[in-house]
């Protein structure tokens, strides 16, 4: 009834004492009879379901009762105005006198006309945000969902769809990457994922014309010295320094590529670099201290001759035709008291006064672990952090408290001591000979003792 109802009848009643919900539903009925006539009877109106159920409330309090009444109606508003002033008519229910007056008569379709307008309002604030789609979204939509289509993978890695059958690939560092360039249609793509090449990466680059397309950044640098140690690559290609290339526009990436340089061209650049940050970190450049040369100088002798040691020009010293070195008048006192032994000079004295003072070289540590069957962790200073036999140099490294700069050992440096130490983070390692390498980490350089 309450879904084709058209009005409610709203009544307030109050009796002079306790009634129950009955009382009031039969009161309404009984002293409605025959009021109304025969077409306005209740019990009629509603076996034809023209009027619902008599819905009551009731509370007592103090003797007294008092309540709502509820009654919906599908009869036109004439009708449904004198129903609820029959109401009023009733004036005891139960034993008990009442009084019933009809609150208000509300129009069903009015709220529910209301309710249509807000949702309405809501609806046009809400449902219309996307607006037109304007051609160039509908073919960004399609582009999109081909290039997603089109991104396969050679051995697990993101790949684009030509990579096995093309003559060359490009590698790039991840999938965003890959995505980016089938977007500009070159469909030739494979991610490393990461700065670790895989090897099935590295072998592809061995039989196709490679191109390295990297990120502007150190990211990019770590690949391609793993790319060129692992694999076998022909160009080079960079985005802007900062910048990566699944950010890079159509034109910057056809820039890249075009200005793309040979490999060997840019390992040539990149190695007097790292000839300089090697002399600068593993201490393989520092000169020998100057005790050794004097030494040299002032007693060392070759079949019974004396051999005489130049010291460098910058140094403003320089040697006499008779092994005599002279030091000018601009030299220091430091210069002077660096170790150097004159002829009035007894030599062990002096040997013993220069090399107490001058700190030990990678090299000085070289020579005292090789022939003596041991491993030496060495910290930024070059001083020991922990020193083992041979054997056991792959424990001394995992269990040592903290980093060491160098590890020396008597012993063929290992593609598993390898990987530990470039874990741990060292920067040199030096052993008298190097295992076959199945890759090697950037991070670590090794060296021979004859290197060094």
């Amino acid at each position: 009834m309450e879904d084709t109802a058209k009005y409610l009848i709203h009544a307030d009643f109050v009796v002079d004492g306790v009634v129950e919900r009955s009382d009031v539903v039969g009161a309404a009925f009984g002293q409605t009879e025959g009021l109304l006539g025969d077409d306005l009877a209740i019990p009629d109106l509603q076996d034809s379901a023209k009027l619902g159920r008599i819905d009551v409330s009731v509370e007592s309090e103090g003797g007294q009762s008092f309540g709502h009444i509820t009654i919906a109606s599908s009869l036109d508003r004439v009708e449904t105005a004198t129903l609820a002033a029959a109401l009023e008519a009733v004036e005891r229910i139960g034993p008990c006198r009442a009084d019933v007056e009809v609150e208000r008569i509300e129009d069903v379709r009015a709220a529910k006309r209301r309710e249509v307008v807000d949702r309405a309002k809501e609806l046009l604030a809400t449902a219309f945000d996307e607006g037109a789609i304007d051609s160039d979204d509908i073919l960004e939509e399609v582009r999109e969902s081909v290039r997603v289509e089109d991104i396969t993978e050679y051995a697990g890695y993101p790949a684009g769809p030509n990579v096995e059958s093309s003559d060359a690939v490009v590698v790039v560092e991840g999938r965003a990457d890959v995505v980016t360039l089938l977007g500009y249609g070159i469909k030739n793509a494979v991610a490393v994922e990461g700065t670790n090449v895989p090897e099935e990466v590295a072998d592809l680059t061995q039989g196709k014309t490679t191109t390295a397309f990297l990120d502007g950044d150190r990211g990019g640098d770590m690949i391609l010295r793993e790319l060129d140690q692992v694999g076998d690559v022909d160009f080079v290609a960079r985005a802007p320094d900062g910048e990566s290339v699944e950010d890079l526009s159509r034109s910057a990436v056809d820039a890249a590529l075009r200005e793309k340089r040979p490999a060997s061209v840019v390992d040539d650049d990149e190695g007097d670099a790292d000839e300089n940050a090697t002399a600068a970190t593993d201490g393989s450049a520092t000169p020998a201290p100057p005790a050794d040369t004097d030494a040299t100088t002032a007693g060392g002798t070759n079949g019974g001759e004396t051999e005489t040691a130049s010291a460098p020009d910058s140094a403003g010293e320089r040697a006499d035709a008779d092994g005599v070195t002279d030091t000018p008048d601009g030299a220091t006192d430091d210069e002077s008291d660096s170790g150097t032994a004159t002829p009035d000079t007894e030599s062990g004295e002096s040997e013993d006064a220069g090399v107490a003072d001058v700190p030990m070289t990678l090299a000085d540590h070289v020579d005292e672990v090789v022939g003596g069957g041991t491993v030496r962790l060495l910290d930024d200073d070059l001083d020991v952090l922990a020193e083992s036999p041979v054997d056991e140099a792959f424990d001394t490294l995992e269990g040592a408290a903290a980093t060491p700069k160098a590890v020396v050992l008597d012993g063929t440096v290992t593609q598993r001591l390898l990987d530990l130490a470039a874990q741990r983070g060292v920067a040199s390692l030096v052993g008298t000979a190097t295992g076959e390498f199945v890759k090697q980490p950037v991070g670590t350089r090794v060296h021979t003792a004859d290197e060094i």
